[in-house]
């Protein structure tokens, strides 16, 4: 019989976490790729906005529907095997897109690709509880969303300077075996927790909870809605994201190169400063609610400075570039209020259901882009007037603003509900 040493090393702890956030990073790639790759994709498949936008929606709906089963999985298989699959069948829809003979596979690989991801929060929240000493994980979740944040950059300029040189199909078959190498290292490198390498846990540690039934957790869902706030805190990020992740994942390329003249890496560029000023405003407004003890003020606030922002960006005329990136810096940055979201959600009902209303919470957070991508590709198609660039849909910048309204609308409502909603001086309900 094995005996347990000492306490996995720093160094141990942070190589089982970062695999885990190298998934979460292609994750994040996969979501926002589709905007540098619009005018290649609607070429190759010979398709309309709307169309656009469900296939890069398909990532979304999957992404998701998974979010609860996510948790219960977690359970049953450990983060190893639910990081394993995950990434397994992550290279099989990357694998898929790229060299999808027609629209209904590259669409199956997209909801292949979101479903399996979709496992890549929750599995690295796992090994950070398990592998890291507790007062390490705030820390550990917090760089989580850079991670993220850096996967969407590689889907910025370098994808497209990836694309110009080879072509959207080597390049994604190329991500399609980066995925495959990402799995078998976690398959081989990656434990449970640190007894499965012959380790102690941490000394502060504490005795695992005993696992909620099945049937309790799926009762647990009907009960967050008991409490007032959780039937509008998942409303509310849905806007702020989905205004996003609709501009940077898809629609923002072709509106900066089409009416602002930016070369396609210019525009991919201010994408992904959009949203590195996001990874940078979610942990610092975080920390500004929690110093102040409440969470409604700064919400509010960063609601507001997105909903103008936005405003400025689509319906202000001739917008110098200079101002559209200063605009978009700050849009970013106050987008990152919705972090506060979580805190708040979880606040707002007893602690035993804090688990729960953080996946419902999530999953309004990721039906902004949901509905938001195909709705503005529709508004976009209605509005078109027949013109054409290299097989290509061009639509005018009247058809733009119309796609956008739906975003702002989003927007307002968020603002609006926020007020509607009982501030929890960042205390749990008991």
């Amino acid at each position: 019989m094995t005996t347990a040493i000492n306490a996995p090393s720093l160094r141990l702890a942070w190589s089982v976490w970062g695999l885990g956030a190298l998934f979460y990073l292609i994750g994040f790639y996969q979501r926002v790729a589709p905007a540098v790759i619009t005018a290649e994709l609607m070429n190759e498949f010979k398709i309309s906005a709307t169309t656009l936008g469900h296939l890069s929606a398909f990532y979304y709906y999957a992404y998701v529907v998974m979010q609860i089963p996510t948790g219960i999985l977690s359970d049953i298989w450990g983060p190893r095997r639910l990081l394993t699959i995950g990434a397994f069948v992550a290279g099989i829809g990357t694998l898929m897109f790229s060299m999808a003979p027609s629209l209904l596979w590259a669409n199956l690989g997209r909801l292949l690709v979101g479903a399996s991801v979709g496992v890549a929060y929750v599995g690295m929240l796992k090994l950070a509880g398990n592998w890291f000493p507790s007062h390490f994980f705030a820390m550990v979740s917090g760089l989580a969303l850079m991670f993220g944040i850096v996967g969407a950059v590689f889907a910025g300029v370098p994808l497209r300077l990836a694309v110009d040189f080879w072509g959207w199909r080597p390049v994604m078959l190329a991500s399609a075996i980066t995925t495959f190498a990402v799995c078998a290292a976690i398959w081989l490198i990656v434990r449970d927790e640190p007894k499965d390498n012959g380790y102690a846990g941490h000394d502060d540690m504490k005795a695992a909870p005993k696992k909620s039934s099945r049937f309790r957790v799926l009762l647990s869902i009907g009960e967050v809605f008991k409490y007032p706030n959780t039937g509008l805190l998942p409303i509310i990020p849905g806007g702020i994201v989905g205004c996003l992740l609709t501009f940077s994942g898809l629609w923002g390329v072709p509106f900066l190169t089409t009416h602002y003249d930016l070369q396609a890496t210019e525009a991919a560029a201010l994408a992904s400063a959009l949203l590195v000023a996001w990874a940078i405003g979610g942990p610092i407004l975080g920390g500004l609610s929690d110093r102040i003890g409440r969470r409604k003020p700064l919400y509010l606030i960063g609601c507001a400075l997105t909903l103008m922002g936005w405003s400025f960006i689509i319906y202000y005329p001739n917008l110098p570039v200079a101002w559209m990136v200063v605009l978009l810096l700050v849009v970013g940055f106050a987008s990152g209020s919705m972090i506060i979201g979580f805190a708040f959600a979880k606040e707002s009902v007893p602690s035993q259901l804090a688990g729960t209303v953080s996946g419902i919470t999530n999953m309004g957070v990721m039906m902004g882009p949901t509905l938001l991508q195909p709705a503005v590709g529709w508004v976009l198609d209605q509005r078109w007037h027949g013109d054409m660039l290299a097989g290509v849909r061009i639509y005018n910048l009247d058809a733009y603003r119309a796609g956008f309204s739906l975003m702002i609308a989003w927007a307002a409502l968020a603002f609006v509900l926020l007020f509607f909603t009982k501030e929890t001086h960042c205390r749990q309900l008991h």
